[in-house]
């Protein structure tokens, strides 16, 4: 799951201690409500063609997703029942509450132990994530992969992440064709041609493992493919790059300059983000270019998880509080990782 930080923190260099500025607004964020767009910018959104269905224009043919309404009605955090979470199952601290921690200015560097229980909730992300993109077909609904999801987390005795982290409703996050990210699992079947993001995160041993990956309904258009491919691409390229001593804004640099050779945009308002015994927590892990300081160390863990738009990559945030859509209509694809910094060099945890 990304870290949202907002539509106008990164859209001209900052000084360092602008920078500065910029983290605290960004651990703000982390902590307190997601940003909301005022209804009249999601109403033009929909006027400007959101609203077409089968689009054959420059981006495809597919189904552009819409809200079906536009109230404002994001859920409010709710503490999940012995039925759904059995009592036996280590929560994380907001489960009762939906209220996060404070993020850490430090950056967690992981000893071997905390090491092994990082891996095994990773694992238990791995194998979900499995489990959720064998049943992406056509008639199914993203409720009915939340729901099996869910199942399968509770059944490694391990609690679904998402589930009212910030009250967010569900175990997983699916998000479908123009949806960039946090979408909520629905009854909208799945329809041939639609691509969707599935993203897991789960807690186990007292800690996080978080990934998510893009998967085709059917036959996808050759440029839903490309756009898949070349998110794909970024993530491994990025990965590949990981190690002792690497800035990690050479993250940022690679995806990017990958992106841009294929004609795509980089999401710069959600980050990939250190995670262990947080779900959040430093290091932020842009997928854009950056100047941000700090090197990779033995012991440190993060996700990447870069976002590639076919068009303009700014997002719009639906009254629900959570989906964000392209504001163009243009598909997105997101690849994601748990990545572990070693005295060799890098290991996936979730791969």
């Amino acid at each position: 799951m990304l870290t949202h930080i907002g539509l106008n923190l990164l859209q001209r260099p900052l000084s360092r201690q602008m920078r500065q500025v910029q983290q605290l607004a960004i651990r703000g964020l982390a902590t307190s409500s997601s940003f909301y767009q005022p209804r009249n910018n999601l109403r033009s959104a929909l006027r400007h063609g959101q609203q077409s269905l089968g689009d054959t224009s420059k981006f495809g043919q597919y189904r552009r997703i819409i809200p079906l309404s536009l109230v404002a009605a994001k859920p409010r955090p709710h503490e999940p029942s012995l039925s759904s979470v059995p009592a036996h199952i280590s929560r994380p601290p907001y489960a009762k509450t939906g209220n996060p921690p404070t993020w850490e200015t430090e950056i967690p560097i992981l000893d071997a132990e905390e090491v092994e229980c990082l891996r095994a909730a990773s694992e238990v992300a791995r194998d979900a994530l499995a489990l959720g993109g064998s049943m992406v077909r056509a008639g199914v609904t993203t409720e009915a992969i939340d729901d099996e999801v869910h199942r399968f987390i509770i059944s490694r005795d391990a609690y679904p992440s998402c589930l009212n982290y910030m009250g967010f409703p569900r175990s997983i996050c699916t998000s479908i064709n123009n949806v960039i990210a946090h979408g909520i699992p629905g009854q909208r079947p799945l329809e041939e041609g639609d691509f969707v993001n599935i993203d897991v995160t789960a807690f186990k041993q007292g800690f996080h493992g978080d990934t998510s990956a893009t998967f085709a309904v059917g036959q996808v258009d050759a440029q839903g493919v490309a756009l898949m491919d070349a998110t794909r691409e970024s993530l491994e390229l990025a990965i590949q790059a990981c190690g002792p001593g690497v800035l990690l804004a050479t993250i940022g640099e690679i995806i990017s300059v990958h992106a841009e050779a294929l004609g795509y945009s980089v999401s710069q308002e959600l980050t990939g983000h250190g995670i262990g015994r947080c779900f959040h927590q430093n290091p932020l892990i842009y997928h854009h270019y950056n100047e941000e300081p700090g090197d990779m160390v033995p012991g440190m863990a993060f996700t990447i998880e870069p976002i590639l738009c076919q068009g303009v990559a700014t997002g719009l945030q639906w009254p629900d509080g959570w989906t964000i859509t392209t504001t163009d209509g243009g598909r997105s694809a997101q690849f994601e990782h748990t990545v572990l910094i070693t005295d060799q060099g890098v290991e996936v945890l979730t791969a």
